[in-house]
C-alpha cells in the first residue's frame, strides 16, 4: 500500500513539471529594443555677451604686508599671534617674534658699554694725571734751571773747581728742562690716544647695544594701520602636494622675508580669483566685472580687472591669478568673504550661437551632431567664440537642430532580449 502511494505522488509531480513545460516552452518573449531620446537644441541667432566667471576671495587693496625682519639672524618662532580677522587699530602688536636671542644679546652688549664707559673714565682720569705729573716735572725743571743760574752768577767769588760744577749743573738743568718741554707733548699724545681708543670701544659697545634694542623692536610686528588681521600661508614644512596650506599660528619658525600677516586697507577692495588658461587671451585689465559675496545675498557688486597674474598650478590644472577691483564696496565687506565673479569679455552682435555641451571636438575637428532624416549626423562647424555656457559659429543656419550629447552613446536596449528568462527552459525563446 505505501508502494503504491509513493508512486503515485511521483506520477503527479511529473504530470506537474510536464504542465510547466508546456506553458513556458511555448510562451513569446519578444526582444524589443529601443532608442533612447538623444537631447537636443536649435541653432539660434542673436546678441550675444561672452562671459568668464571664476569662485573668488575678498581682500583688502594695497594690503600691509607684516613680514618677519632679517634682525633675528635666522629663523624665529611665533609667540603670539592675532587671530585671523581681529579689528586692530594703528600701533597694535600683531604678532611678537621670540627674542630670546636678542635679548641675550642686549644684556652681552649693556655688559660691554658699562665696561666700556668705566675704561674711558680710567683712561682720562689716567690722562689726567700723567699730565698733572708731567707739568709738576716741567716746574721742576725751570726752577732748577733758574737755581743753576742764580748759583753760577756767584762763581767770581768761588774757587774754580766749584765754578766748574756749577757750569755743568746749570747745563744739565737745562737739558733736563729741554727733554721734559719735548717729552710733554708725546705724553700728551700718548694719553688723549689712549682715551679716544678706550672711546671707540665704548661708541662700539653703544652700537652694538642700540642694534639689538632696535632687534628686538622689529621683533615686534605692529600694524600701520586700522583694520582686520588676514594670515597668511604656511608654505614652509613638508606639506604634500595638493594640501591646504593651513595659516600661520603660534609656534611656528618663519623665516626673515616672510609675510605673516597682512592689514588690508577697507578703502580699496578687491577681489582675488583664480582662472583656467583657456581664458587668459580674453581677459585684459579694464574690463567690466560684477561680484556677488555669499554673505551678502541678493547684492551685485561693480568692478574692473586690475591685474592679470601669471600661470601657475600642474598640467591638467594651469590656472591664473586675476585681481578685480571693487567701485562700489559696502561697510559689510570683511577679508575672506566668498564671492562669485562675472567677467565681461565681449559682446557679439547677430551670430549663430549654441550651447557649449553641444561642440564636440575630436583629432582637430570641430563638429556637431546635426538633426537629418537619417538622424543625427556629424557635421564639421568653425568655431569663432567659446564661453562656458555658450558658443559663436559659423556652418550652420538659425533653426537647425544639434544634439546635446553624443547619439551614439544614448542607444541603449530595453527590456529582456531573446535568450533571457524563457532560455532556461527548453525551447525558451522560440517561437512555435
Amino acid at each position: 500500500m505505501k508502494t503504491l502511494l509513493w508512486m503515485l505522488s511521483i506520477l503527479a509531480l511529473l504530470m506537474a513539471a510536464a504542465a510547466s513545460w508546456a506553458r513556458f516552452g511555448n510562451l513569446k518573449l519578444p526582444a524589443e529594443t529601443t532608442v533612447a531620446e538623444v537631447p537636443s537644441t536649435t541653432v539660434k541667432r542673436g546678441d550675444i555677451v561672452v562671459t568668464v566667471t571664476a569662485k573668488g576671495e575678498l581682500q583688502g587693496g594695497n594690503s600691509e604686508l607684516l613680514t618677519a625682519p632679517a634682525a633675528g639672524g635666522g629663523d624665529v618662532a611665533i609667540t603670539t599671534l592675532r587671530a585671523a580677522g581681529d579689528l586692530v587699530n594703528a600701533g597694535e602688536v600683531v604678532a611678537q617674534l621670540d627674542t630670546t636671542e636678542q635679548e641675550f644679546r642686549m644684556r652681552e652688549a649693556e655688559a660691554d658699554l658699562a665696561e666700556a664707559e668705566q675704561n674711558v673714565a680710567q683712561a682720562e682720569a689716567e690722562a689726567i694725571a700723567k699730565e698733572e705729573e708731567t707739568r709738576y716735572q716741567l716746574l721742576q725743571a725751570q726752577a732748577d734751571v733758574q737755581i743753576a743760574e742764580l748759583d753760577l752768577r756767584k762763581n767770581e767769588l768761588l774757587p774754580a773747581m766749584v765754578q766748574k760744577q756749577n757750569t755743568l749743573a746749570l747745563s744739565e738743568s737745562r737739558d733736563r728742562l729741554r727733554q721734559i718741554e719735548r717729552d710733554m707733548g708725546s705724553r700728551q699724545a700718548t694719553a688723549a690716544a689712549g682715551v679716544a681708543m678706550q672711546k671707540a670701544v665704548l661708541e662700539k659697545a653703544k652700537l652694538k647695544a642700540d642694534t639689538a634694542r632696535q632687534n628686538i623692536d622689529q621683533l615686534t610686528l605692529k600694524a600701520k594701520s586700522s583694520g582686520y588681521v588676514a594670515l597668511m600661508s604656511n608654505s614652509d614644512g613638508n606639506w604634500m602636494w595638493g594640501t591646504l596650506l593651513p595659516a600661520y599660528k603660534v609656534g611656528d619658525i618663519v623665516r626673515a622675508g616672510v609675510a605673516i600677516a597682512q592689514i588690508p586697507d577697507l578703502k580699496n577692495w578687491e577681489a582675488s580669483t583664480r582662472i583656467g588658461e583657456l581664458d587668459r587671451g580674453h581677459l585684459a585689465e579694464g574690463q567690466a566685472a560684477q561680484l556677488s559675496v555669499v554673505a551678502l545675498p541678493g547684492r551685485v557688486f561693480k568692478g574692473k580687472v586690475k591685474n592679470i597674474g601669471g600661470t601657475q598650478g600642474p598640467p591638467w590644472d594651469r590656472r591664473f591669478e586675476c585681481k578685480i577691483a571693487l567701485e562700489d564696496p559696502a561697510q559689510e565687506m570683511r577679508p575672506g568673504m566668498s564671492a562669485r565673479v562675472t567677467i565681461t569679455t565681449q559682446k557679439l552682435t547677430n551670430v549663430l550661437w549654441i550651447p557649449s555641451q553641444a561642440l564636440f571636438d575630436s583629432d582637430g575637428r570641430t563638429f556637431v551632431y546635426l538633426s537629418t532624416d537619417k538622424g543625427f549626423v556629424p557635421k564639421d562647424v568653425k568655431l569663432i567664440r567659446r564661453s562656458e555656457a555658450q558658443v559663436v559659429i559659423e556652418g550652420l543656419e538659425k533653426g537647425q537642430t544639434v544634439a546635446l550629447a553624443n547619439p551614439d552613446q544614448g542607444s541603449k536596449k530595453k527590456g529582456p532580449a531573446a535568450g533571457g528568462a524563457a532560455s532556461a527552459f527548453p525551447g525558451g525563446g522560440k517561437t512555435t
